[in-house]
């Protein structure tokens, strides 16, 4: 089991994926297998810290007031 991801697997592995996604697609999968795995850590961090994140500046925020609708005086005629 130990010989698994010797450097010549690794390399046959490289070229297949090079010929299945093509040179300009890798970055971006790489980009979003690295976002991905970090997310998964962060979920995992927060899973096993007991402790609640702190509150955010939107929730520390006093609730906004609807916009009022203007006031139309009935003695103006319209034209």
């Amino acid at each position: 089991m130990g010989d698994l991801l010797q450097p010549t697997h690794l390399l046959v592995i490289a070229i297949v994926l090079l010929v299945l996604f093509g040179g300009k697609k890798l970055p971006e999968l790489g980009k979003g297998l690295g976002e991905g795995l970090r997310g998964f850590r962060e979920g995992l961090k927060g899973a096993s810290d007991p402790t609640p994140p702190a509150p955010s500046a939107q929730q520390n925020a006093a609730p906004v007031a609807p916009p009022v609708a203007p006031q139309v005086d009935p003695q103006i005629k319209r034209m």
